[in-house]
């Protein structure tokens, strides 16, 4: 990892350590008081030590010396819990945030630029990333501040005892931290190289998890075996380099604190026997001094050592904020949002001039093109597969960069606030998807202001009803829409579209995987809802067309027909489609009655 790249990513860290910035300052605030405590516990048990054993005092005259000792002792135990707690909230706190800005940007990146990386690659960067970010922030950046401050404060209280023990304690104390510092770039690189192998092995994984009817249909096990077998041993290399760097830090960091504190003990030990006699002011160095001074010699170096143990932890999440920035700092242009509202929403014109699409990567998808789809009608979009569809349905909903003129109601969908130009459009797709819950959660999905009535309607209008009123609305759906068919998981999607009451209507292959008695009601229902308002269906079902208004018609990225079915049924590209589709039901009818 390069200098400049490591500066902008402690930066970037550091900055998001600022917004919980009254959790980290309560934990850096616990950390001094318990300091203080320290120190006063050290001084009572120094002076009980050198009364009992030089002065002979009676051990009932030290009494409240023992209760105020006791009473440090419980102190510090408060405030070491206490940092416990505000340094996790710390944590807690950035690390929703962090969640918050990676599922915005999702959001505005929409699914073209999502597809373009494995599922099991955005869980790892969404969970495990943001999670090994919580040593950062709940312990790593208060350890930085109370390495400074505690043996500051330490060394307050020595010098004045004894300036030789001080100096002894200046001198050693830099130690920690350069070796910190060597072993800190080389700690980065193994985690940015874990990440990356478990981002891979999530990847494989989850897509391999869900492809795996057609794996074993295939006979492809055991290849697909040796692949996560292979990945998993990337990942298992790669961890052990973390844990080796890290193993290496803290024994280092252990000998170099062991020596300074034993450098301390024997500079005591030789004075008391009197080969050395400096360090002290005016009188001797007394049995108080040493114990005073020998108790606080760990605790000195105690937050040196924490800081290089959580040293880890800044490696860590610097290996893991790499891809995290990279991903939140991207400058894709469709994921800018304009700031004009949608006018006269409840009528929608959409017109393209010139328009040429492309990809996040700046890639040509499709264009130049120019087509308009009128207020309250019905426009179909067809061709074969890859003429642009997709990619055109990308632009309109503000997921894809273009140039040219693509405008909503006469504004350009560079200038428009998306959200508000989402909120009116009700869309319907070929795989309808399904969250894991209740069905009458995947029909609202998170809106509290549905009525009774409203919802009673809708499922009713999308011919739900039937299965629903068997079922109940707290009938549990898994993920993929596990517990109900293809065609009641398509009614149910529909049904979500219509409690949307969006005047435009984008409709994706609605019939593409249905059965004929399903496809013929969510049809039905499609027709009855989408009359009076403007409507874009792409379909491969041609034998629908024929009501429609408008017929767009696509290939290799072009607009190569326009018009009303009636008009192109008989010339280009579109007839060739239409017979295609009469010789392929021919063929089944025959082979249905064969």
């Amino acid at each position: 990892m390069e200098k400049q790249q490591r500066r902008h990513l402690n930066q970037w860290l550091k900055q998001q350590g600022k917004l919980a910035k009254v959790w980290l300052g309560a934990t850096i605030a616990l950390g001094i008081v318990s300091t203080l405590f320290l120190i006063g516990q050290a001084g009572l048990l120094a002076s009980i030590l050198h009364q009992i054993i030089i002065e002979h005092v009676d051990k009932h005259q030290l009494i409240p010396s023992f209760i105020g000792l006791a009473a440090m002792i419980v102190g510090r135990a408060a405030c070491t819990w206490g940092r416990e707690i505000t340094g996790y909230r710390c944590g807690e706190y950035v690390r929703i945030y962090i969640r918050q800005q990676i599922l915005d940007k999702l959001r505005d990146l929409g699914p073209a630029y999502i597809k373009g990386k494995p599922a099991g690659t955005w869980a790892t960067l969404l969970l495990e990333q943001v999670e090994d970010m919580q040593d950062f922030f709940s312990r790593y950046l208060p350890q930085m501040a109370l390495s400074v401050f505690i043996p500051f404060i330490i060394l307050v209280v020595v010098f004045p005892a004894n300036w030789a023990a001080g100096l002894i304690f200046l001198i050693t104390a830099p130690l920690v931290p350069l070796f910190m510092a060597l072993v800190g770039m080389k700690a980065a690189d193994a985690n940015k190289r874990n990440f990356k192998a478990l981002q891979r092995l999530s990847g494989h994984f989850y897509d391999r998890l869900q492809s795996m009817t057609t794996i074993r249909l295939f006979h492809r096990a055991e290849a697909e075996t040796e692949l996560l077998r292979s990945a998993s041993d990337v990942l298992r290399k790669s961890t052990m380099d973390v844990l080796r760097v890290a193993f290496l830090s803290s024994a280092v960091l252990e000998f170099f604190t062991s020596l300074s504190i034993a450098i301390t003990a024997v500079y005591f030990g030789f004075s008391y026997i009197g080969e050395l006699d400096f360090g002290y002011y005016g009188a001797g160095i007394t049995l108080f001094t040493g114990l005073f001074v020998l108790i606080l010699a760990p605790e000195f170096y105690q937050p040196l050592r924490d800081l290089g143990t959580y040293y880890h932890a800044k490696a860590q999440a610097l290996g893991a904020a790499e891809s995290l920035v990279e991903f939140l700092e991207a400058d894709v242009e469709a994921a800018k949002s304009g700031t004009t509202d949608l006018p006269t929403p409840d009528s929608i014109i959409i017109c393209a001039d010139n328009l040429e699409v492309f990809s996040s990567e700046k890639t040509h998808l499709l264009g130049p093109v120019s087509f308009c789809i009128d207020a309250n009608q019905t426009t179909a979009l067809v061709g074969p597969s890859g003429a642009g569809k997709t990619s055109l349905i990308n632009a309109i909903l503000g997921f894809l960069p273009y140039s040219g003129s693509l405008t909503i109601n006469g504004v350009e969908v560079k200038e428009l606030n998306l959200k508000h130009w989402r909120q009116h459009i009700s869309w319907v797709g070929q795989n309808p998807l399904l969250i894991n819950g209740s069905i009458y959660e995947n029909v609202t999905l998170g809106q509290h202001d549905i009525s009774e009535p409203d919802l009673t309607k809708v499922l009713k209008d999308a011919f739900a009803d039937e299965f629903v009123s068997k079922h109940g609305l707290d009938y549990h759906i898994s993920d993929r829409s596990g517990g109900l068919s293809v065609g009641q998981a398509q009614r149910l999607a529909l049904a979500r579209a219509m409690l949307q009451k969006g005047s435009f209507w984008l409709l994706d292959e609605p019939t593409a995987s249905l059965d004929a008695h399903s496809e013929h009601l969510v049809m039905t229902a499609l027709n009855a809802n989408t009359q009076g308002t403007t409507t874009l269906m792409v379909t491969h079902q041609l034998e629908h067309l024929k009501q429609v208004a408008n017929i767009l018609v696509m290939q290799s990225g072009e607009i190569v027909q326009s018009g009303r079915y009636d008009d192109i049924q008989h010339t280009g590209l579109f007839a060739q489609m239409l017979s295609s589709k009469q010789q392929m039901d021919s063929e089944n009818k025959g082979n249905l009655d064969a």
